[in-house]
């Protein structure tokens, strides 16, 4: 899978329900914030979009948290861990 850290984006969104420690915000907010680029088509934002961009990770964003603390916990964790989560274990992994 491609992922570029910087802006923490990756073409597929991992699922966030069932994680250990629960999602943080800020894992909700990069979800969202992927969900909208790639609905949208804009990959970086301009004067001229970047208030509806940044109303639509926010909307999206409080709408997963309310779905998450609202639906009943999984029987399994997720198949794969968010990108925020990934980058400091392969740091640790990687040799010194």
């Amino acid at each position: 899978m491609t992922c570029i850290y910087a802006v923490v984006v990756c073409r597929n969104i991992t699922t966030l329900r069932g994680l250990e420690p629960a999602a943080t915000a800020q894992e909700i907010e990069a979800a969202a914030r992927q969900y909208v680029r790639k609905v949208s088509g804009v990959a970086r934002t301009s004067v001229a979009n970047d208030a509806a961009f940044e109303e639509a990770v926010t909307t999206i964003a409080e709408a997963t948290s309310r779905l998450l603390d609202q639906l009943p916990p999984r029987r399994q964790p997720p198949p794969t861990l968010p990108p925020l989560r990934r980058l400091p274990l392969a740091r640790a992994a990687a040799p010194r």
